[in-house]
């Protein structure tokens, strides 16, 4: 305050030294909040012009961005009452990415688990207790982000990774369930999360210390938690049905659990780098046993949350 201003202040009584120093309140107030807007825009723009359109000017330009190629063609199955949660099945792999080659030469890891999917899709809607819906109904190439990106734009209750399991042993069998993690339960596990993710991404929260990274960081953890007993639950339905891994249930840095936003699984249903393992998952009959735990264990989790 210059000397001129203090003077006058000095000579004002209580009420109008009050009211001044309110207006001067209020002009900070204002200043600070268009501080803000010019931020805001510097964010997302990076230039001040394009920050004082945000606040009413005209803006000149365009911007282009790539997006990945929209899907709309999801079909939702409908259970036998309305408004029930919809079960996700998302089927690895497809189209350019045919996954892991069987042992036998005649089969690829995309079409095992597309077979499985659909008839996991089946039991479910004749059972009637959950809707469900699959990433792909055929051979068709899908981003991990296209994939969770269908389970956000569903708000799916459940969301279920299928793959098949491939190792340079031809002795390695068994099933393994994977939930989400932001630590790798072992350094396979690690790997196989790093091979999976390729060049979508991994695991991440958000960067700063706003309450929307603390909110996101909290619902990462409910997830994480919920999805892990889904897997409980799964591996209590299939063991003594079929084999499973000595440690069956790990955990990792899923990009595509950790982007469906919802309690989320990858099954790896076998390996069909053994002879034994191929065969049982290359008929509807071997497949089987392993569809029904995960039908079972799918209705189990999903009742069991709606009690609470």
């Amino acid at each position: 305050m210059c000397l001129a201003h203090w003077r006058r202040y000095r000579n004002l009584n209580m009420v109008e030294r009050r009211r001044t120093i309110g207006l001067a309140v209020g002009a900070a107030v204002l200043a600070a909040v268009g501080l803000l807007v010019i931020a805001a825009g510097r964010e997302r723009t990076g230039t001040v012009s394009d920050a004082l359109a945000m606040a009413g000017e005209a803006r000149t330009g365009h911007v282009t961005l790539d997006m990945p190629e929209a899907i709309s063609d999801v079909r939702v199955r409908e259970a036998r009452l309305p408004g029930r949660p919809i079960v996700l099945i998302d089927p690895g792999h497809g189209g350019r990415d045919p996954g892991a080659p069987g042992v036998s030469g005649t089969s690829q890891e995309k079409q095992l688990t597309l077979a499985m999917a659909s008839e996991l899709a089946d039991l479910l809607e004749e059972r009637g207790r959950v809707r469900v819906a699959l990433t792909r109904e055929d051979d068709r190439y899908l981003t991990l982000e296209q994939r969770a990106g269908i389970a956000r734009k569903l708000q799916a209750g459940l969301f279920l990774s299928l793959h098949m399991d491939s190792a340079p042993n031809p002795l390695a069998r068994g099933a393994t369930i994977y939930s989400l993690s932001d630590v790798a339960s072992s350094a396979e596990a690690a790997r196989f999360a790093q091979a999976e993710n390729g060049s979508d991404g991994a695991l991440s929260t958000e960067t700063d210390d706003s309450v929307r990274a603390l909110l996101a960081d909290v619902a990462l953890r409910e997830q994480m938690e919920a999805s892990a007993g889904l897997a409980e639950r799964l591996l209590r339905r299939a063991s003594g049905r079929l084999e499973l891994r000595p440690r069956p249930h790990q955990f990792a840095a899923f990009h595509v659990l950790r982007r469906a936003e919802t309690p989320a699984v990858l099954i790896e249903a076998g390996y069909i780098s053994n002879a034994d393992d191929e065969a049982r998952l290359m008929t509807k009959e071997g497949r089987a046993p392993l569809v029904l735990a995960l039908a079972q264990a799918v209705e189990a989790d999903l009742a069991l949350r709606n009690q609470r």
